[in-house]
């Protein structure tokens, strides 16, 4: 078993991976899941105020969450998420561009209700490849403990 609930150490933030958003898959993802006319054809975002293609917020936040399970969670004590409690598109990401993606540990405590696991807040956060900051995401993760009722 690899990352659990009594791993997480608040105030610390890891590197998560990082992905470059390609032509083809930012139209794929769009024509599937958000058709907005700067997401799937060139003609649409030079109408459009971003005047070149852009990906989807979604798919930027799904690129996260994948390179999130695959880097992270997998092999975790992961049980999900109770939800976002924020969530902000800061800058288009555009075509080519490279998101570098952190995950900070916020706060975490054990459930009352379930004390066989624990809930931490963390907040996500992607740097295209001149470092500026183009997505956040605060969420809550559901933990298992390893050793419940050890954990403060």
């Amino acid at each position: 078993m690899n990352l659990a609930y009594e791993d997480m150490e608040v105030g610390t933030t890891h590197e998560v991976g990082s992905h470059t958003f390609t032509r083809d898959e930012i139209i794929q993802f769009a024509e599937q899941f958000d058709p907005q006319p700067f997401h799937v054809s060139d003609a649409g975002a030079s109408a459009s105020p971003y005047g070149t293609l852009i990906a989807s917020g979604w798919h930027t936040c799904s690129v996260m969450m994948g390179l999130l399970v695959r880097n992270v969670l997998a092999g975790s004590t992961s049980m999900g998420s109770p939800g976002i409690d924020d969530l902000r598109w800061l800058k288009p990401v555009h075509v080519g561009d490279t998101i570098r993606m952190t995950n900070s540990v916020l706060d975490k405590r054990v459930s009352t209700s379930k004390p066989d696991r624990g809930i931490v807040s963390t907040q996500w956060q992607g740097f295209n490849q001149h470092g500026e900051l183009v997505i956040t995401v605060r969420s809550k993760a559901l933990f298992g403990l390893r050793h419940p009722g050890a954990a403060a």
